[in-house]
């Protein structure tokens, strides 16, 4: 019997390193140093200096989320000059409408750098411990972003915001995606899109090679430069799923049918 490629590989060698791997360990620790920089003079300097600025809370609101924008797209242009990564979206002229909710899978800690510095005046729904954190507490709190506290006034304030006409940016699984497996979606969002959404823009996240999963660290960088690619699909109507049934059964209407189309999309990428 022939030996098989596979079986003639070596034990516990690993692929080889490729892209300048060096460089881009080194640049991937200098883009989180920056990041956390970035995060504390957004809070102790940019914020305040703007919210000193005249206009009412909305405006203090819409500057404070250009801002945060602006840090984002920066940052993502540095992890791409760098050669940390190389990035691409498609569809990107579909987000951001009015009372759109933007839902997206979450393979790694860095998708929503790519998504918020895409549609800047997004609100967001974030982990509770990031309203904590004394590099990402200030911007939170100053762009208004809703702390994910699993409560059912979340719900409605999430919902409330899509009504008043902003855009909101959801993660349904609520932590990210375990490598290998596909999403798997809370009923969160589908409440929230059928409380008050008037579009769901579905955004299909792709991260090739994986990282900054919940199991690798910051300097287990893959082997070859990272491939993120963002692709927005073609807008779901929440009132479809509706049809004068109870809302939890709508709810999981909706949500089963982004599983699957996440799942479809996803495994075709």
């Amino acid at each position: 019997m022939e030996s098989t490629p596979l079986e003639l590989a070596t034990p516990g060698l690993s692929p080889r390193r490729t892209d300048a791997w060096p460089w881009r360990l080194f640049a991937t620790g200098a883009s989180f140093v920056l990041f956390g920089l970035g995060g504390l003079l957004l809070r102790v300097a940019v914020l305040p200096l703007l919210a000193c600025l005249p206009g009412d809370a909305v405006a203090r609101r819409r500057r404070a989320r250009a801002a945060i924008g602006r840090a984002f797209r920066l940052h993502a242009w540095f992890m791409q000059r760098s050669r940390v990564l190389d990035f691409s979206i498609e569809g990107a002229e579909r987000l951001g409408r009015p009372g759109q909710l933007i839902v997206a899978n979450h393979p790694s800690l860095i998708d929503v750098v790519f998504l918020l510095g895409q549609v800047p005046q997004a609100n967001c729904v974030v982990k509770a411990a990031l309203l904590r954190n004394p590099f990402t507490r200030g911007p939170m709190r100053a762009a208004r972003y809703i702390g994910n506290d699993g409560s059912l006034d979340m719900l409605e304030r999430a919902a409330a915001v899509l009504r008043e006409g902003q855009c909101l940016l959801v993660f349904p699984e609520g932590t990210r995606t375990a490598p290998g497996r596909a999403p798997a979606f809370h009923r969160g969002a589908a409440a929230i899109a059928l409380r008050g959404a008037r579009s769901i823009a579905p955004v299909f996240v792709s991260v090739e090679p994986t990282t900054l999963t919940k199991a690798e660290p910051w300097y287990r960088i893959p082997d070859r430069r990272v491939q993120v690619r963002l692709r927005v699909g073609e807008p779901v109507d929440p009132a479809a799923f509706a049809d004068g049934a109870p809302a939890p059964i709508a709810a999981r209407r909706l949500n089963d049918h982004l599983h699957q189309l996440f799942t479809r999309e996803l495994a075709a990428t």
